[in-house]
């Protein structure tokens, strides 16, 4: 049936009980979710009902339709698979809609032959389980590879200027984690999550948790060192949880920045980076210190009002 929303997808389509928010595309707030094809497929005396969707998400990016294919047995979801048009290149020889096609075709033949075998076989929906680390209000971000390098003292300036105001905090060494680099496979726009777990998984739920996020990066050849940028690229899987789910604001950034070289136009690609990742995932930009000429100074301790800078701006975001 093509187009067509009968009463159970209708009623399977606006239900809350069965799909959790993190698993479900229908609940998301960009774009109208319609029902291209189901099936009713009677088989070993069982009914399953095999439903495929479209959901336009042009507004954000034009041309760009997640496909779901999802099984049920009366109202429970019993399998479900997701693609998306950007996932394939232009020198793809196979198109999303294609895919999704020959998994329901392949899907009906494997439930009408054995539907025991098949639902065994398929991952189940999975539901994440509760996180219990305590909730930073205040995320620093220690960009550089250099733990006792000038970064990190701006970064404990920060810490120690939260704490004073009472707030709890988390900094974080990037180099000192496992990240893969983003792959642009946009897989992430199936679900909100991406295909890769590593240590990104605990930054983007420490982001999502946070009111409040510095980033303290030094300029790698006129911008942000490689371990900052890959976290920034991953973010792109937050940004497709806010656009399927909804996006989240109220959170404030700030930038702390230190240059080897004089000149305010060495952070030109530093502040123009930095911003556009926060924008990226709703955060408004607070604020900067920029802080140059560090191969002459050596020590950003030298620098007479540097602490005092930080910990002004650090307060005035906190108030």
């Amino acid at each position: 049936m093509q187009g067509l929303r009968t009463e159970k997808s209708q009623t399977w389509l606006q239900s809350k009980e069965n799909i959790g928010r993190d698993d479900d595309c229908l609940l998301m707030t960009a774009g109208e979710e319609k029902i291209l094809q189901e099936k009713e497929i009677k088989t070993h005396g069982q009914i399953f009902h095999l439903i495929l969707t479209g959901r336009d998400l042009g507004a954000q990016y034009p041309g760009m339709i997640i496909f779901s294919l999802t099984i049920l047995s009366g109202e429970k979801v019993m399998s479900r698979f997701r693609t998306n048009t950007y996932e394939y290149p232009p020198l793809s020889p196979i198109s999303a809609f294609e895919v999704v096609q020959a998994r329901s075709d392949e899907w009906e033949q494997e439930l009408r032959s054995d539907p025991a075998r098949f639902l065994l076989g398929e991952e189940r929906i999975s539901r994440r389980e509760p996180d219990d680390t305590p909730n930073p209000e205040v995320l620093i971000f220690q960009g550089s590879p250099r733990p006792a390098g000038n970064c990190s003292v701006i970064a404990a300036w920060a810490q120690s200027a939260a704490e004073s105001s009472g707030r709890s905090v988390k900094v974080v060494y990037l180099d000192d984690l496992t990240i893969q680099a983003c792959i642009g496979c946009y897989q992430c726009y199936n679900t909100g999550a991406c295909i890769f777990e590593d240590d990104m998984t605990d930054i983007i739920r420490s982001i999502s948790k946070a009111r409040f996020i510095v980033v303290c990066t030094p300029v790698f050849t006129n911008t942000v060192p490689g371990s900052l940028k890959i976290v920034i690229d991953r973010c792109q899987a937050y940004h497709a949880m806010q656009v399927l789910h909804g996006k989240v604001t109220g959170k404030k950034g700030l930038l702390f920045s230190v240059a080897g070289r004089k000149g305010e136009e060495n952070f030109s690609c530093i502040t123009r980076v930095v911003d556009a990742f926060m924008k990226n995932i709703h955060i408004k930009p607070e604020g900067s210190i920029l802080l140059d000429d560090l191969d002459r100074i050596g020590d950003i301790r030298n620098i007479p009002d540097a602490e005092q800078k930080v910990r002004d701006i650090m307060e005035k975001i906190l108030m």
